[in-house]
């Protein structure tokens, strides 16, 4: 069948399916060739020629067609692509309407060589090719733009939520700096008012000794009496910073629950009972083996007694350990001290805080030192206190800690 018998605009559709080839290449050459077109040069052709080839021959479809609506979700499909494509090589979007530009100009040049070859395609149907070839040219271009738009809005939008989570960050360190700064200034008051107190008392010490030479072994006991409250301060103060400053992985064991607590009350048994207080204590036999740092654990526990002793004065102090729900077990330590005013509770856990009895030894560090313990253990903790009717300290451990990562 010659191209006469066969609708026009189907012979040239024909056409150029034929020299699809041929056209790919002119328009790349002429591409390559073009002088605003400064990215283009450093594509191969197989990336130049991107989705070109099916567009064209969906044009092709266009044309044998005469409707663009049949074809329009197929050229839009590889428009996107191609938008998408462009923008990642980095073109702008006046090279990528450039690019489109010529390859319209490729197929106005291609329509006016096959009307000069085929007398049959007149005028009217070289002004319907162009039609069509326009409208899917300007419909792949406006496409391709859109596309360029939405990744760059998306690359925006990506990168403004990388800077509100930099800011973010930013913030929160900027809090934590000063948190330091004051954690720092709170640590240097605290211990320049202990020490103002030492040398005191040390210095009162010394003159009762040179005044009265009778009164020496209290002047000595005076002064045993704040060595031994200074040695309570650094030692709660070295703590703390090995606790803070502990940046190695958590070494996981095996261990018998019972066997820990009974070196704890082992531990502290004769400290409660030399302040006139009793001990009570309670494990719950269900209790076996568990995997957590048996070290830490202790730790946690001994600051609880040691704090619980240090603000009671008459009564007891109570220990136990018991089987929870949801693969848990709790350490709970009592006592019937002082107890913690509504006001003090949001800052139970802060650093440097303590009841304001000073006879009272320690930095205020205890409770600080097993709130961060437990964050490490994944430890919940939770308290309850009446002023003046004492605190009790309850802390959820998981039977089995699971390693960072694990």
């Amino acid at each position: 069948m010659t191209d006469s018998h066969v609708l026009p605009l189907s012979a040239f559709a024909k056409q150029l399916r034929l020299q699809q080839v041929e056209l790919t290449e002119r328009w790349m050459k002429a591409v390559f060739h073009d002088a605003e077109l400064t990215e283009s040069d450093r594509l191969t052709y197989e990336q130049l020629a991107d989705h070109v080839p099916n567009i064209l021959d969906e044009i092709c479809s266009v044309l044998e067609s005469q409707d663009m609506d049949q074809v329009e979700s197929a050229i839009e499909h590889d428009a996107r692509l191609h938008g998408k494509l462009r923008w990642k090589q980095g073109y702008r979007i006046d090279e990528l309407v450039r690019e489109l530009d010529l390859f319209r100009q490729m197929l106005t040049g291609a329509i006016v060589e096959f009307s000069e070859a085929r007398p049959f395609f007149t005028r009217r149907h070289e002004e319907r090719a162009r039609h069509f070839i326009d409208e899917a040219v300007s419909f792949v271009t406006l496409t391709s733009i859109r596309e360029v738009v939405n990744e760059r809005d998306r690359k925006i939008d990506d990168y403004t939520g990388r800077l509100e989570r930099a800011n973010h960050e930013l913030t929160l360190k900027q809090q934590l700096v000063g948190d330091l700064y004051e954690s720092r200034m709170q640590i240097t008051r605290s211990v320049v008012h202990d020490l103002r107190n030492f040398l005191n008392v040390f210095s009162m010490a010394l003159q009762l000794i040179s005044r009265a030479p009778a009164k020496v072994e209290t002047a000595l006991a005076l002064a045993n009496r704040q060595a031994a409250d200074m040695k309570t301060l650094v030692d709660e103060l070295v703590e703390y910073s090995v606790v803070l400053g502990d940046d190695s992985p958590l070494v996981l064991e095996s261990f018998a629950l019972r066997e820990l607590f009974d070196e704890l009350v082992i531990s502290c048994e004769s400290a409660i009972e030399a302040k006139g207080l009793r001990l009570l204590t309670a494990f719950d036999g269900a209790l076996d083996v568990v995997v957590s740092n048996r070290l830490k654990l202790k730790q946690v526990a001994l600051n609880l007694l040691t704090n619980a002793a240090k603000y009671t004065k008459a009564g007891q102090v109570e220990l136990s350990m018991t089987a929870t729900e949801n693969d848990r077990w709790r350490l709970r330590v009592s006592d019937t001290g002082v107890g913690i005013g509504a006001s003090d509770r949001e800052r139970v856990f802060k650093e440097f805080e303590r009841a304001t009895d000073e006879d009272i030894p320690g930095a205020g560090l205890g409770l600080a030192i097993v709130k961060e313990l437990c964050r490490v253990l994944q430890g919940e903790i939770r308290f309850d206190s009446q002023e003046g009717e004492g605190t009790i300290f309850e802390i959820s451990f998981p039977m089995r800690l699971e390693a960072e990562g694990g």
